[in-house]
């Protein structure tokens, strides 16, 4: 394997580097939290978008509450999924069997790779989430979580359309 070809091609670099702090807001919250399930919330930092990147990777910080959270199996055609286990205990699903990830552990997933994570453990828990390419997910997660908001209800059909048009298939 090689570097790929240079994109950058000026001589003397330049300041270009983006900070985000640890304590900037989250940039979405993903809530079907009600006042008997407060705990049902997830908070999401978009620390890198695909648009931010040129394409090239996104990059999020997911902070689950300690109700249960998280997709059910699924894979993509277009992207693959890396998650890298920050706090708490959050299952990991390899597409054969799920692990207790803990901090510190890592699950690569490349395209066609079906995948899968929840925090069932009843504490809060986090993890970074890296997708490549940079597609725009924040789309998809911001639908979800304006579904979740209003209760409105998907219709089967419905769901296959929204999980196709963000390359979500689920299993």
């Amino acid at each position: 394997m090689s570097y790929p070809e240079a994109r950058y091609l000026g001589e003397t670099g330049e300041a270009s580097g983006v900070f985000r702090p640890a304590s900037a807001p989250p940039d979405l919250v993903i809530s079907a939290a009600t006042e008997e399930r407060p705990h049902k919330r997830t908070e999401v930092h978009y620390l890198s978008t695909g648009a931010s990147t040129n394409g090239h990777f996104g990059l999020y910080r997911w902070e689950m509450g300690p109700g249960p959270s998280g997709p059910s199996p699924h894979f993509h055609r277009t992207i693959t999924e890396s998650f890298y286990v920050l706090s708490g205990t959050i299952r990991l699903y390899n597409g054969e069997r799920w692990v207790a990830g803990k901090p510190g552990d890592f699950l690569y997933v490349p395209e066609g790779g079906v995948h899968a994570f929840r925090n069932e453990s009843g504490e809060p828990a986090s993890m970074l989430l890296l997708f490549t390419p940079g597609a725009p997910r924040e789309a998809y997660f911001e639908e979800l979580a304006e579904i979740a908001i209003t209760g409105r209800q998907l219709s089967p059909e419905e769901w296959t359309e929204l999980y196709r048009r963000h390359d979500q298939y689920m299993v």
